[in-house]
């Protein structure tokens, strides 16, 4: 059985709230063993002895939108992934101050070739510097108190896919949560 991290997207945003409580309902009604939740950005850990990772993906962003009643995109990961990610470092040389922030994208599907990092935005809210297979690493700027800019505007019109976005320090602490189940 693989233990898997789902990152949800739009999960307590927006207006929409969500317990923990049903997410983990949700999961579990989709025969999904060991369901927990970290804490109410949409992180929820789970085992399956399910390998094809797509059709898993498919069955759980179904499942969501039913129970819910609107669209989820889910991120898979292992948690082996999440934990060769926070590895490679790669805010590495990043002074980090009270202006800025370390984020990590989940993305559906890699970023595509055309891409040229790193890439800003126009104001300096974020610069994306770098990627690496199915993540993107953003360091973003406060403004005004604010976190403000969508770095998903660097993708062209080509990608498909879509992103959720987790602080750095957050998904170190949600990799190490999923080890302890």
């Amino acid at each position: 059985m693989e233990t898997y991290i789902a990152f949800l997207r739009a999960i307590n945003v927006g207006g929409r709230t969500v317990k923990m409580e049903r997410l983990r309902e949700l999961f579990t009604g989709l025969g999904l063993d060991g369901v927990r939740t970290y804490i109410q950005s949409g992180n929820v850990f789970f085992r399956t002895a399910e390998t094809d990772r797509a059709a898993l993906t498919a069955r759980i962003e179904a499942g969501l939108a039913e129970g819910l009643g609107y669209p989820v995109p889910v991120m898979l990961r292992t948690v082996e992934e999440v934990e060769a990610l926070v590895a490679l470092d790669p805010f590495a040389g990043v002074e980090v101050t009270d202006e800025v922030r370390l984020c990590v994208l989940f993305l559906s599907e890699p970023l595509p070739p055309e891409l040229e990092l790193p890439a800003a935005s126009p104001k300096g809210d974020w610069e994306m510097i770098g990627a690496s297979g199915d993540a993107a690493f953003v360091v973003m700027h406060v403004r005004g108190g604010r976190l403000n800019g969508n770095p998903a505007t660097a993708f062209p019109p080509s990608y498909r896919g879509t992103a959720t976005s987790r602080f750095f320090h957050t998904t170190a602490k949600i990799a190490a949560a999923a080890r302890k189940g």
